[in-house]
């Protein structure tokens, strides 16, 4: 083979390995770690968006994605509105819009468990769909068709991570690591409540949680729900519960600042 050849050969292939390096480049890995943050009401996430930096809104199926800095971190902070569906829909979008490598889904939930008091926070093992039931045809109840599954585990560094942040952020309240519970219905009374922990056990509930947590499960990305109790089902009244709501979440948006800086 010829010098001219040679050298020929020699600048394509460091043609060829420039482009597929600007190519690594520009995808959601390389770039490096993103962290998306949901929450359903803006109580849940207001503060953190006051505390990133640099921050960029795109509007998508109605939500506002906040994508910026916090903690020194790359996030993506969203209020996903109430209900399972709005869930789904925000989740997808961090994965797949904006190349989220995890999700942390923050904010507050009613007591299913005695040993819970207002303002406890709740790390969640996994959540479970406790209105899903196709148990006519052969499932369990919560149980996804094709799935095999009916709970849908939290990645286990998260956890640990978040139990660390509440014990450094909020010492003053007890953290439990349980099943977290969710539904279309916001759960009030005491046969709601029996009904969840009969079923499926559980130490809360709320309304996007396990959906989230689908998601995530589908697309191979890691998770973890951080919950703060607002009310304790069947004895919170709807004046206690907007009394403590706001304050438990702020409790949970200072936690889950603290994670997304050492996780």
């Amino acid at each position: 083979m010829s010098k001219k050849i040679l050298s020929l050969v020699s600048v394509l292939m460091i043609f060829g390995i420039s482009l597929l390096s600007g190519c690594a480049r520009q995808t959601p890995a390389a770039a490096g770690e993103k962290t998306g943050i949901i929450g359903a009401m803006d109580v849940e996430v207001n503060s953190l968006k006051e505390a990133a930096e640099n921050v960029k809104t795109t509007t998508i199926s109605g939500m506002d994605f906040c994508e910026g800095t916090l903690s020194g971190k790359n996030v993506v902070i969203v209020k996903c509105d109430m209900g399972k569906v709005n869930a789904g829909i925000c989740a997808q979008t961090l994965i797949r819009e904006f190349g989220c490598t995890k999700i942390i889904n923050t904010g507050v939930a009613g007591s299913l468990d005695e040993r819970l008091e207002i303002g406890d926070i709740v790390v969640s093992t996994d959540a479970v769909q406790h209105d899903f039931d196709v148990t006519y045809i052969g499932y369990a109840k919560g149980e996804i068709p094709y799935t095999g599954l009916y709970a849908f585990p939290a990645d286990e560094e998260m956890r640990k991570a978040a139990v660390e942040a509440v014990k450094e952020c909020a010492p003053e309240v007890s953290v439990y690591e349980g099943r977290i519970c969710s539904g279309d219905r916001f759960i009030h009374t005491e046969e709601q409540k029996e009904r969840i922990t009969s079923d499926f056990g559980g130490m809360c509930c709320e309304m996007e949680g396990a959906a989230i947590a689908q998601v995530c499960h589908l697309n191979e990305v890691p998770f973890v729900v951080i919950r703060a109790v607002s009310d304790k089902v069947g004895e919170t009244t709807v004046s206690d519960y907007q009394a403590f709501e706001a304050e438990a979440a702020e409790r949970c948006a200072g936690i889950v600042m603290l994670l997304v800086e050492r996780f």
